[in-house]
């Protein structure tokens, strides 16, 4: 099936929601929704009818890729094992992986960690690409390691090995109406999920919708796609690239290699943006993110009209309730290592909490968006911060996103 003709039954199928009076919303943490909430479910629901999965498939790496000379960035296709077709993803979604971890010794317990990657090429029914970026180990935080995933994909899994996948999911997404422009900024990794939405706005026949990437990396070293977007904007005169370098290095050429020397940030957008409404993607580190939002509402941006994404660290500082986070103690009850333990409103989640004190709970996206940590409330009650993007069934809660009201019992 064509790049097109995937992208088509995306808009017919959204279209086809809105026509039966379902609410559309795509927001992912920290985006904006177009309209209301129940569009996740009616997309759901449209995808799996047309062959999506429930629970774990099979993928097979068919070939993976480094994309940057400094080899920190692979690129692997991934073919379901089952050889049945694919169903269409909405642009911009995400993979769910089960990455079974050995133990340090053959007595330890095999270990699985639940990551997601954002898909990295336009829908195809044949496969998908994820782009996967070599994680550090984050500072003060010893039983939290996400460099372990991404060490392991990038170390020890190669052509012809399997793996658990869970079907695409995410509201960061595409908005299938090209009237307006899109302005896609990426810091870094958040490269990956504007590589789909410009592969997939790319194949729609004409008249195409403007399109402009503003790409911020250190140099050379970790610039990701460089031949390929190059490709992209020689062959399509709607589709603009401003690469910004921050910390150029001698052999760097301005106006060869990059097109601005330091970071992406408002001043640049004014300078080389055309007048009009635009919409804009932005997904990259916590620093980014932390600056250009804002300063996109204080220039008049309508909030309707930004979409984020975080990845990293950035996407596990969710802000919590005051009230919440005061100076008080409830005891939480973690079945699953047995403990109870004191809350003392120091951590920004019970995920965060679980982790600081050894208890190890399931997670992959750690912003309330794919449900891995689902975990059930035996008894007591939780706040979030905000409405998480995974609908929580009745009995249960997302340790990532929510904080105690009360004293807790979890099953996990």
């Amino acid at each position: 099936m064509s790049t097109s003709l995937l992208l088509a039954c995306i808009l017919a199928a959204l279209l086809l929601q809105l026509g039966i009076g379902i609410g559309v919303g795509l927001r992912r943490p920290g985006s904006k929704s177009l309209a209301t909430e129940p569009l996740a479910d009616g997309v759901a629901a449209h995808f799996e009818s047309h062959g999506a999965w429930a629970g774990l498939r099979e993928f097979r790496v068919a070939d993976r890729v480094f994309e940057d000379p400094a080899r920190s960035q692979c690129s692997f296709n991934l073919k379901p094992v089952d050889g049945a077709a694919l169903a269409p993803f909405a642009p911009g979604q995400y993979l769910t992986l089960a990455l079974k971890l050995a133990g340090a010794s053959a007595n330890d317990a095999v270990r699985t960690l639940l990551r997601c990657y954002s898909i990295s090429a336009a829908p195809s029914a044949a496969g998908f690409r994820i782009t996967v970026k070599r994680a550090a180990r984050p500072p003060g935080n010893p039983n939290l390691p996400p460099g372990l995933a991404s060490a392991l994909l990038l170390d020890r899994i190669g052509i012809g090995d399997t793996l658990d996948v869970k079907a695409p999911a995410g509201l960061f997404t595409l908005d299938p109406d090209a009237a307006l422009g899109s302005v896609f900024v990426a810091g870094g990794i958040g490269i990956a999920p504007m590589m789909c939405m410009i592969e997939a706005a790319l194949g729609v026949p004409s008249p195409p919708r403007a399109l402009h990437l503003y790409y911020g990396v250190a140099n050379a070293a970790d610039h990701a796609f460089k031949d390929r977007l190059g490709a992209l904007a020689a062959a399509h005169k709607s589709f603009r690239q401003t690469v910004a370098y921050a910390a150029p290095r001698a052999a760097d050429k301005i106006g060869v290699d990059f097109d601005h020397a330091g970071f992406i940030d408002i001043t640049l957008l004014r300078a080389t943006l055309p007048a009009g409404r635009h919409r804009f993607y932005v997904c990259g580190p916590p620093g980014m993110m932390a600056s250009l939002v804002p300063a996109l509402r204080d220039w008049g941006v309508d909030k309707d009209d930004i979409r984020t994404e975080s990845f990293g660290p950035s996407a596990r500082g969710v802000a919590v309730p005051v009230a919440a986070r005061a100076s008080v103690s409830f005891e939480v009850r973690f079945g699953i290592a047995a403990r109870t333990i004191a809350w003392d409103g120091r951590d920004a989640n019970l995920l965060d909490f679980a982790d600081r004190h050894g208890v190890a709970l399931g997670s992959g996206c750690r912003t309330g968006a794919c449900g891995a940590c689902a975990t059930r409330l035996v008894s007591g009650t939780v706040a979030y911060a905000r409405t998480p993007d995974h609908a929580v069934a009745v009995g249960m809660c997302l340790p990532c996103v929510a904080v105690p009201l009360s004293d807790l019992r979890l099953e996990g």
